[in-house]
């Protein structure tokens, strides 16, 4: 068991450690040019690259968006419900029960787990999360218009493209299809070191409003994952993806839009910090339930 688990699990905790170790240190770190050339660079070369190695199932790239869908419409839905009966802020703290880290910590995962194909699915639902939190964070929580902040977002254009590519079995000429191979090999890395490096900075305050958004991310993602597979029959691949991107904790990008928009920024890093720390000593667990028998 463990040496099935080890090769998944360790790279991740690996690189994810060097980012909260150089935090520790206090080491100079620009989050923001990290942020910026993994979100406008890394990130849209990575789409491309992993929709153009999917090109034989275009059709379950498709299935995979839809039940992302799904489960970030049944995860908001619910956490809708339960937040409004409590009396709670839903701008403030909607977001990290419906989002997930579906790119830092689900890409590596997908991919250590089920290789390229798993990180293609793995792209499809993490395409959802980032588009729609795009989509969020201006109109949900800040009142502002979105059109500019679409426009200005390269995953969408490499999304459009990605997709269009894979409709169509458009393969890349090979100068950009290295390229693209090239740049997008340094997102999950530094998706990886950032992750850590927000582990290694955030503090963990107003506890038991922090840990219970963390339960709530954790255990209404796995639950909601756990349905889909039912409902749908999945197997195999499809279905070990769909788990481990449903039940990924709090996504890093919840907190960067809770401080620009002054949505309780300090409950949302502890929930990042708890929901993450949780999920790393579950994760064994997680892999038993989502790899194949």
């Amino acid at each position: 068991m463990y040496s099935q688990l080890l090769p998944i699990i360790a790279p991740v905790f690996l690189v994810a450690l060097l980012g909260y170790g150089w935090a520790r240190l206090a080491l100079p770190f620009d989050r923001e040019f990290v942020t910026g050339i993994v979100m406008n660079v890394g990130v849209p070369c990575l789409i491309l690259q992993g929709t153009s190695g999917l090109q034989a199932d275009a059709a379950l790239f498709m299935s995979m968006i839809g039940y992302a869908l799904l489960a970030l419409a049944i995860c908001a839905v619910i956490g809708a419900i339960v937040l409004r009966a409590l009396g709670q802020p839903l701008r403030s703290y909607l977001p990290p029960v419906a989002f997930g880290n579906a790119g830092n910590l689900g890409l590596p995962l997908c991919l250590f787990a089920f290789g390229p194909k798993g990180l293609g699915l793995g792209i499809g639902f993490y395409l959802v999360g980032a588009v729609a939190q795009f989509l969020v964070g201006p109109l949900f929580q800040g009142r502002r218009p979105v059109w500019r902040t679409l426009l200005g977002t390269p995953v969408n254009y490499a999304a459009v493209l990605g997709v269009t590519l894979l409709s169509t079995g458009t393969v890349l000429p090979a100068w950009l299809g290295n390229t693209v191979q090239l740049l997008a090999g340094m997102a999950i890395p530094l998706m990886l070191v950032a992750l850590g490096h927000a582990l290694g900075s955030f503090a963990v305050t107003k506890l038991p409003v922090a840990a219970s958004l963390a339960l709530a991310r954790l255990g209404l993602g796995l639950i909601v994952g756990l349905g889909l597979v039912w409902f749908f029959g999945l197997e195999g691949t499809e279905r070990g993806v769909v788990l481990i991107e449903s039940a990924m904790p709090v996504a890093v990008f919840n907190y960067l839009l809770a401080a620009r928009y002054d949505r309780h920024p300090d409950e949302i890093a502890g929930a990042i910090v708890i929901s993450t720390l949780l999920s790393f000593a579950t994760l064994p667990l997680l892999l038993l339930i989502a790899l194949p028998a």
